[in-house]
């Protein structure tokens, strides 16, 4: 039986990852480690809370002695690296929290990991591998239409996130070129579906368009990004822990690219067909709603990533197009109303005001 050690896990991709496994696999444990902060939420994982393989630590990854009493009490196999701050908006406002949990918090998992796994030769025992996951961000922006970001493309991160996360990808680089650390790196395209913070673009359209509130869009509506389902993610992870070559790093792609404000009308045309005629949410919903905001800072204008090589070694591909799974996501939260109820309330208001009252 083997041992996942999943950090991050209460998040959004973690928290989906996990469900996905326990669902696949009946001889697996995992530990689930999250510091559980404002995206953090444990009622993600309610559904397999009981599970005889699943038991959840409450820690921060910068910790070093928590995370070594986890590696010295469990016989780890495979840790999946997923904690992370993530928003670029809040990297903007607060730098360091980012530097910190990135940068240092992927420090103290590599060296507990590499405490635990390094025999005297310097080698490491079969079936050990740490999977850190990352973002196409890390590339920067493309300006021509038909390029893409592949796995050799130099890195060129434009805001506080997409740095932490660039130099959290360099410390694996490193410790897999000096200590032949078993590891691979995956960098995804933006992710989407059930138990996604409302701070994302997709869920917090949703959420105000069914409160009849404006949609903030921002700039002119037109930065591109390839939209991945996070159930294929999660799948795309499962095969780089089990048949990855080792050291190697996997672009993980969608082929679902659209511009920002593509996302904002399909998710408003989809919600009208989808509500039924006598649910009174139905007529407020319009493209009236649309507003315009001031852009982000260093808004990067597109990203895109080619999965050739994830398809090529692994048979991976992308099996959700974005017209079925939007579906399945608007569905979800229909479904788990009282969820987004709960995550939208306190801090996040207050934080909702700040980044979207001022209009351009």
């Amino acid at each position: 039986m083997k041992t996942y050690l999943v950090t991050g896990g209460a998040g959004f991709i973690g928290s989906n990852y996990i469900h996905f496994m326990l669902g696949k696999y009946k001889d697996i444990k995992i530990i689930n480690v999250d510091a559980l902060t404002y995206a953090g939420n444990p009622e993600n994982l309610l559904a397999v809370a009981k599970h005889p393989g699943y038991s959840f630590v409450k820690a921060d990854i910068c910790d070093k002695d928590k995370i070594a009493a986890i590696f010295r009490e469990n016989e780890i196999d495979v840790v999946v690296h997923f904690a992370a701050e993530s928003h670029v908006d809040r990297s903007i406002a607060d730098p360091e929290i980012f530097v910190r949990t990135n940068v240092l918090g992927t420090l103290v998992m590599l060296n507990q990991a590499r405490n635990a796994w390094e025999k005297e030769d310097g080698t490491y025992p079969a079936g050990k591998k740490f999977i850190h996951i990352s973002t196409d961000e890390v590339y920067g922006s493309l300006t021509e239409e038909g390029t893409y970001f592949y796995e050799t493309t130099p890195y060129d991160p434009r805001s506080p996130y997409s740095a932490s996360k660039a130099g959290s990808d360099m410390l694996v680089r490193s410790y897999m070129e000096t200590y032949k650390f078993p590891a691979n790196i995956t960098n995804c395209s933006n992710n989407y579906g059930p138990f996604q913070f409302p701070e994302k673009l997709i869920p917090l359209i949703i959420n105000n368009a069914l409160q009849g509130k404006k949609l903030p869009v921002y700039g002119d509506g037109k930065n591109v990004r390839d939209w991945l389902y996070v159930e294929d993610h999660a799948k795309a992870i499962d095969l780089v822990t089990k048949k990855g070559r080792l050291f190697e790093t996997y672009n993980i792609g969608g082929h679902n690219e659209k511009q920002n404000i593509e996302i904002v009308t399909i998710i408003l045309d989809t919600l009208v067909d989808m509500l039924p005629d006598d649910d009174s949410r139905k007529k407020h919903i319009n493209h009236d709603l649309i507003t315009y905001v001031e852009d982000r800072k260093g808004h990067d204008r597109r990203y895109a990533i080619a999965p050739d090589k994830i398809k090529a070694e692994l048979g991976w591909e992308p099996e959700t197009m974005f017209a079925e799974g939007i579906r399945r996501t608007i569905a979800w939260y229909f479904e788990n109303a009282e969820w987004m109820s709960h995550v939208t309330s306190g801090e996040y208001q207050t934080y909702y005001e700040k980044m979207y009252s001022v209009k351009s």
